[in-house]
């Protein structure tokens, strides 16, 4: 009864994220692309101030059609470094760096996942939200919200871009320079982050060929440089079936890596990424190991945990290969996530590696997914998607 009544009380109202998860995060994404007007990414759902941007943002679109403001004149390769850039200050969610990918590829900007290091790296983490911090998105918003966030990175001359144009026809930066702070211990001042490199972590190296996720204002520092032994999974139900196994052959120096999670291994890219510990990890106050996956997770979970492996296991990836026992090293401020065999030993198990399962379905939408979806690195966007900007209105079939 003691827990259902706390639970009962986690949600205040409807709405999203009240955390600085994936819908909060992607909120946040929008302004700072300057496809939504101030403010708008952190109002909570029942304040009355939603109900009226949703009235402004009706009447600005239809101006906007009027003055041929179009998306491609705001989704400009500089929005999506801005975007990079405050996705650091503010804590944001990996599943930032798969949807963004996927919009740029949609309007024809060359984002790539490089960007994310070249770009957001050495930027602190300024927003004192869970789960990188302590506050909730209402506080978030009732601080100053998003424009207050990019008030202090444009004083500091960390807004890539200032002069990127958004939706109500001003720059950024005209938007936001005069933005009032009300709070700074949860909207801090740069020289008091939370994390001092909050920047998106890309890896590579011969486990993730075309790269991998961590986000470092969530993880352990002191395992965002970490050589362990494999504890190897096939699929989230065999992590399901034996993680719990009190004679699961684990301690706290391992790696948990699981297979067969990516947008093909398991359709729709499930956020199962962030593994739960092994029982008997915890049982000694351990909260966090390292691990691996071709997963997503959600953007309210933490740990180090390294996401979107690519190519996936299903791909033929390496990770297809990983056995346990394996050791891997991760060196996240080095970009660095190696497997411990020789390129010889790599080859041969990839060349030894058994075609895939046929799948249990054999037609409908699921079959278009796996067969058209992308990899982790290219948004997961369907391929056939890609470039795709409209259609002319097609003529009356009637």
């Amino acid at each position: 009864n003691e827990f259902l009544s706390a639970e009962s009380g986690m949600s205040r109202s409807a709405g999203t994220c009240n955390t600085m998860g994936t819908a909060s995060t992607m909120a946040c994404m929008a302004e700072a692309l300057g496809t939504s007007l101030p403010h708008n990414a952190a109002i909570p759902a029942v304040d009355s101030r939603r109900y009226v941007l949703a009235h402004l943002s009706g009447m600005r679109i239809v101006d906007m059609v009027h003055e041929d403001l179009r998306l491609s004149k705001i989704l400009t390769k500089e929005a999506f470094e801005n975007a990079i850039k405050v996705n650091a200050a503010i804590g944001g969610s990996t599943n930032a760096v798969i949807h963004l990918k996927a919009i740029a590829g949609r309007i024809g900007v060359d984002l790539q996942l490089d960007d994310w290091n070249r770009v957001g790296r050495g930027m602190p983490t300024i927003v004192d939200l869970q789960p990188s911090g302590r506050f909730l998105m209402e506080e978030f918003y009732y601080s100053g919200g998003l424009p207050a966030v990019i008030r202090r990175m444009g004083e500091a001359n960390l807004l890539p871009h200032p002069q990127a144009l958004t939706v109500n026809g001003q720059t950024i930066w005209e938007n936001c320079q005069q933005s009032p702070i009300y709070n700074d211990e949860v909207i801090r001042k740069i020289d008091n982050p939370i994390r001092q490199d909050g920047g998106m972590c890309i890896l590579r190296g011969n486990l993730a060929p075309k790269g991998a996720v961590l986000k470092p204002s969530a993880a352990t520092p002191e395992l965002m440089k970490h050589r362990g032994r494999a504890v190897v999974f096939e699929n989230f139900d065999d992590y399901k079936s034996r993680i719990n196994d009190p004679d699961l052959d684990v301690d706290e120096t391992c790696i948990l890596v699981m297979k067969n999670a990516g947008p093909k291994g398991y359709p729709g890219m499930a956020e199962v990424g962030n593994m739960g510990l092994p029982p008997k990890i915890l049982a000694k106050g351990i909260t966090d190991m390292v691990r691996i996956s071709d997963a997503r997770m959600s953007g309210t979970a933490y740990g180090t945990v390294v996401l979107h492996v690519a190519p996936e296991a299903m791909a033929g990836g390496p990770l297809a290969v990983v056995q346990n026992g394996d050791f891997i090293e991760l060196d996240a401020y080095a970009g660095k996530l190696h497997l411990e065999v020789s390129d010889e030993e790599l080859k041969q198990r990839l060349e030894n590696l058994a075609p895939p399962a046929p799948p249990s379905f054999i037609g409908g939408y699921r079959k278009l997914y796996v067969e058209h979806v992308l990899q982790a690195d290219e948004g997961c966007d369907f391929d056939f998607l890609v470039g795709c900007r409209g259609s002319e209105v097609p003529r009356h079939s009637h």
